[in-house]
């Protein structure tokens, strides 16, 4: 099964949000259905980093973002980020909203909060930020982060702890991410990804068992989902 179709991906926008491989996440999406025939905008409500081989629309205007999406299938629109953020690369919103991008491309895969490039992370209260017309979210895990410290593997610790009742020097568990997942219910769909072994693989099982949105697992990197449930 396909990336998309595993997590029933649909026209429109649809958000990512979480820790331990969003971006990857968003790129591999993209690459799959602009090889299906379908055009793809990415985009971000906060910062993230450009993406190898696609080109980048950072003037804002529909006729460039059309132009792009024709001569590739695949856009990233966004603007160069300012202070510390942009002098890292990062890019940031761009003038047309996701909502905008989708009147002029098949999917529009928004990032819609950061993470400090940690595997896991508890949310703000005033992330994930969710664009005008997002009809679906989608939750990354990082397994990476299961059996570390909390204070070593989680952005926003002292969040995670108050949702999940532990503490810092406790280990991220998957019943300890299972109860930050429901607490916040951000999630539409969770992908845990980071699975490179059948130690993650059982702690994705884990999770699974513990939430009532779907779950699929494996490694973006190497190449392999699993819807489980």
């Amino acid at each position: 099964m396909n990336l998309h179709e595993a997590l029933e991906i649909r026209h429109g926008v649809t958000s990512v949000i979480g820790s331990g491989g969003k971006s990857t996440l968003l790129a591999r999406l993209a690459a799959e259905l602009a090889e299906g025939g379908a055009t793809v905008a990415l985009a971000t409500t906060t910062h993230f980093m450009p993406f190898p081989g696609v080109a980048c629309v950072a003037g804002g205007s529909a006729e460039e973002v059309r132009l792009a999406l024709a001569a590739s299938g695949v856009a990233c629109v966004a603007a160069p980020a300012g202070g510390a953020a942009g002098a890292a690369g990062k890019l940031g919103p761009a003038a047309l909203a996701p909502a905008e991008l989708a009147r002029l491309a098949d999917y529009v895969l928004v990032e819609a909060d950061g993470s400090k490039r940690l595997p896991l992370k508890a949310h703000a209260a005033w992330e994930p930020v969710v664009p005008e017309g997002s009809t679906q979210s989608v939750l990354v895990v990082g397994a990476s982060g299961f059996g570390r410290p909390v204070r070593e593997a989680v952005h926003r610790p002292e969040r995670f702890c108050e949702l999940a009742g532990c503490s810092p020097e406790d280990d991220a568990t998957p019943e300890a991410v299972a109860a930050v997942i429901r607490a916040e219910g951000l999630a539409g769909r969770v992908v845990v990804n980071q699975c490179e072994g059948e130690d993650a693989l059982a702690c994705a099982r884990r999770l699974e068992a513990l939430l009532d949105v779907p779950v699929t697992a494996g490694s973006l990197r190497e190449g392999h989902l699993e819807r489980l449930g």
